[in-house]
């Protein structure tokens, strides 16, 4: 069996449902009978993941590993098999998925900031309109709500 020394994308990039991690030289090397093999970019490259199923997409990409003038050629799916990179690759994929936790509960802070400055312009538009028509009864009710925090 293989064994996965290093596995570290050099870049990730998502597309949809697909995150796509691409390798380079020495980010990606593998243990056979104790000799460090260690991935050049000759074929394929890169490791496409289905974020909604959890699956390989490109089980046919061809990975190449090279110790001096020696080389291995595996395709993905023979690197399932007779490896421990699941493992490495469920690493990989919590980090992509705590860092889109992180950017999504960012974007959600934002939004309600948002929604609570138009709801509040909203309101003070309300008052004007409640002047301007000089309906003192609306603009005594937006007032007393405006102060108990009921926008």
């Amino acid at each position: 069996m293989l064994q996965i020394k290093l596995l570290k994308p050099f870049y990730t990039k998502r597309e949809g449902h697909l995150v796509k991690f691409v390798f380079a030289y020495q980010y990606f090397s593998i243990l056979k009978d104790d000799e460090l093999f260690h991935f050049i970019p000759v074929e394929g490259k890169e490791i496409v993941v289905n974020l909604n199923t959890f699956q390989v997409e490109n089980l046919s990409e061809v990975f190449v590993f090279q110790k001096g003038n020696r080389f291995i050629r595996l395709p993905l799916y023979q690197l399932l098999l007779v490896s421990d990179i699941h493992t490495h690759l469920q690493a990989i994929l919590q980090e992509e998925k705590s860092g889109v936790t992180e950017v999504n509960d960012q974007i959600k802070t934002e939004a309600m900031d948002a929604i609570e400055f138009l709801e509040h312009e909203n309101f003070e538009r309300m008052i004007d309109y409640a002047l301007s028509i000089r309906d003192e009864a609306m603009f005594h009710d937006l007032l007393e709500r405006q102060n108990t925090g009921g926008l």
